[in-house]
């Protein structure tokens, strides 16, 4: 498919992705889909974190031509940070999801719940491999 009459292809659509309820759409603005899981929102950062941590990025980036190091070091310290908290809600969010489902004494969870925290597995996995 070509786009003009030189012969150019034809630009093609930006892909977009999915992070958590929120989607990124290829001009880069995000749009709230409101979209839960298990319960929770989809998010493992709050918009305040990630904002924080964006913002300390650019001021890294920013700073390079004056002091490139000092850039760098801040730059590992910030990827240092969102990768431990990414851990961290990550690994609250499996112990979420285990609860949902795991019984304690003479309960047992019905098959509505057992399928609803499997969709939940499902999700939360399929989004991490998407990253």
């Amino acid at each position: 498919m070509t786009d003009n009459m030189a012969g150019l292809p034809a630009k093609q659509p930006e892909r977009e992705s999915t992070v958590g309820p929120d989607t990124t759409i290829g001009s880069g603005k995000t749009v709230d889909t409101g979209k839960t899981i298990g319960g929770s929102t989809g998010r493992l950062m709050s918009h305040d974190e990630s904002d924080k941590w964006t913002l300390r990025l650019q001021h890294a980036v920013s700073g390079f031509v004056d002091g490139p190091r000092e850039s760098l070091e801040e730059a590992d310290q910030v990827l240092d940070e969102v990768t431990a908290r990414f851990t961290d809600a990550v690994t609250q969010r499996r112990r979420t999801l285990r609860t949902s489902w795991q019984t304690t004494g003479d309960e047992k969870a019905d098959t509505e719940q057992l399928r609803l925290a499997l969709r939940d597995y499902r999700e939360l996995a399929e989004r991490l491999l998407r990253i």
